[in-house]
């Protein structure tokens, strides 16, 4: 009754692939059924079952030895190949692996411009929502994005940048709390303070940009534009009320009340309504 998917993104090394294996221990443990799927051409192992892999069609690593490019060039060549190869290849599998009732989790690359202005992922996304799932981005960033308010800006900058691009449900993740030493500087960026921010920044920068740092920090403060889900794997609770918070976005289980709602309506014996 419902199809959902989550796109985990992210810089390189902001936790993706960990956060996956994490994500699918949890639910191992809960009995809750999910699925993986790796969208990365560039991935070399997996701490988690895969139920769909990208390489299976084309693999960085065959794209640089038959075209002689380099990494870069060589993944954004393989995913505007998967573009070309959605309707067909992609369609097949997808609907081969996936069935009307299944959660998805796509592992992806970490070159951010393939979020930022490369065309391949939002088709992508529109080939998702045109099949009827419901889907939501898990943008990742390292914790030490926030130790430092010029690193804050920065990395308020490419989920946003994804967040316009990509059009979707959108949830921050600040990963690696637990390797920050001061933990109260963290924090400090969760509930971010505009007049705090741009004096933080006006301290570093130079006075002409007084004004763009006000701007700025306004924007982050007063319109709450980006904020950020603290992940901390050392806390019991942390994954599980994080999945929580993601499920929402995308209204998961509200079929399952449904489903159950019906369930109850229909007598146990013969299957039929009752009164």
């Amino acid at each position: 009754m419902g199809r959902y998917a989550q796109l985990v993104l992210g810089p390189a090394g902001s936790g993706k692939s960990t956060f996956c294996s994490q994500l699918a221990d949890h639910c191992k443990a809960v009995k809750r059924k999910i699925h993986f799927a790796n969208l990365d051409p560039a991935a070399e192992r997996f701490d988690y079952p895969v139920s769909l892999d990208i390489r299976d069609l084309i693999s960085v690593e065959d794209v640089q030895e038959e075209l002689k490019l380099g990494p870069n060039g060589a993944l954004v060549y393989a995913m505007e190949y998967f573009e070309e190869h959605i309707d067909d290849w992609f369609a097949e599998v997808f609907e081969e692996s996936f069935g009307d009732d299944d959660y998805v989790v796509f592992d992806c690359p970490g070159q951010i411009e393939l979020y930022s202005h490369n065309a391949a992922f939002k088709r992508f996304v529109h080939y998702l929502r045109d099949q009827g799932w419901s889907v939501c981005v898990v943008y990742l960033l390292d914790a030490q994005f926030v130790t430092d308010p010029t690193k804050f800006i920065s990395g308020c900058m490419t989920c946003l940048s994804a967040m316009v691009q990509l059009e979707l449900p959108h949830t921050n993740v600040l990963t690696k709390i637990d390797l920050v030493s001061n933990k109260e500087e963290v924090e400090e960026f969760l509930d971010v303070d505009a007049r705090s921010l741009s004096g933080q920044l006006n301290a570093r920068m130079g006075p002409r940009y007084a004004r763009l740092n006000e701007a700025i920090a306004g924007l982050v403060d007063e319109f709450s534009m980006v904020s950020f889900f603290p992940l901390d794997y050392t806390e019991e609770e942390s994954l599980q009320d994080l999945l929580a918070y993601i499920d929402n976005s995308i209204q998961y289980g509200e079929d399952e009340e449904i489903r159950d709602q019906i369930k109850d309506m229909e007598d146990p014996e013969d299957g039929r309504q009752g009164v």
